[in-house]
């Protein structure tokens, strides 16, 4: 039985370095480094929880190819229940190819895969029901899940007694809030970065961006606003909290660390202010090592950086 379950993309991600320029048809270049790593929202938000200490599942669709194994077992290793990652016969695990630069620029090629042959009959209804929180991580690279689909999954989720989240990743295809209208009356807690949410609603600051979502049914938005930390938004509530600073060596994956931080928060029933603290917090850690969890710690670590934070 899972806290939390985390339903959207998986992706494995193979990273060269360094990759400057690319050879020439039919040739080969060498790079110092080449690695595999698990990616994608849900892979790392999932990931990201259970290194906190919360009791994590995920759902999703991997190929049933050497990339797919790479991706459940890299779950099952981390503690993650992986048993609602559906396998197709048919459609490669999703993968990007990351190159990074000498100066470190990253540049990529991108196959979606599975990810977008995910549907709402792949859902495993028996974990969705046992959790407190299902968190649709990475909508909009969904083909086959975003929109009336994701709506009506949330929907069941909130009558079985389950509360909602969901985040969002940039969507190249430019429907925004045309997908995602149908799911926001079904949203207890949004959070999206700051720019997915003014390309959503076509507003720029982020008490006018929470404003729009609420409107169209969200009961919390908690924006990722990078450097500026997070603005938190309820009924009740109206909180902009600053990052905390630390030697950052690597970015990538900190909107799904802040994510996983702020899940933790509500699994454990804390205040929206102390919630909205622990997902800088998770995310500051992230940024503190290569890759997408491995910086993240676990929870009383992280407090202790909170406590010794705020007495300096």
């Amino acid at each position: 039985m899972a806290d939390v379950t985390c339903l959207g993309i998986l992706v494995a991600d193979v990273v060269g370095k360094p990759v400057d320029k690319l050879p020439e048809k039919g040739k080969l270049s060498l790079v110092e480094r080449m690695e595999l790593h698990g990616g994608g929202c849900a892979n790392n938000t999932g990931i990201g929880l259970a290194k906190i200490g919360i009791k994590t599942a995920v759902i999703g669709k991997v190929g049933n190819d050497g990339f797919g194994d790479f991706m459940v077992n890299s779950l099952a290793k981390s503690g993650v229940d992986a048993s609602g990652v559906v396998r197709d016969n048919e459609v490669a695990t999703s993968a990007t190819m990351v190159m990074v630069g000498a100066d470190g620029e990253r540049t990529f090629v991108h196959y979606i895969g599975a990810n977008a042959t995910l549907l709402e009959s792949d859902i495993n209804w028996d974990i969705v029901k046992s959790s407190k929180i299902l968190h649709i991580a990475g909508s909009f690279l969904m083909p086959g899940f975003d929109g009336q689909p994701t709506a009506n999954v949330l929907k069941k989720a909130k009558e079985l007694g389950v509360t909602t989240s969901l985040d969002t990743a940039w969507d190249s295809r430019g429907n925004w809030m045309k997908l995602l209208e149908p799911c926001l009356e079904y949203v207890d807690y949004a959070v999206p970065s700051i720019e997915e949410a003014r390309m959503v609603t076509g507003k720029h600051d982020a008490s006018d961006v929470a404003k729009v979502l609420m409107d169209n049914g969200v009961k919390v938005v908690a924006l990722k606003m990078g450097g500026e930390g997070c603005y938190i938004k309820s009924a009740g509530v109206e909180l902009r909290i600053p990052i905390y600073r630390v030697n950052a060596v690597d970015a990538n994956g900190a909107g799904d660390a802040f994510a996983a931080g702020f899940l933790a928060g509500l699994a454990n029933g804390w205040d929206l202010e102390r919630t909205g603290k622990f997902g800088n917090a998770t995310g500051a850690f992230c940024v503190t090592a290569l890759g997408a969890t491995p910086g993240i710690k676990d929870q009383a670590t992280i407090e202790k950086f909170i406590a010794d934070q705020e007495s300096a």
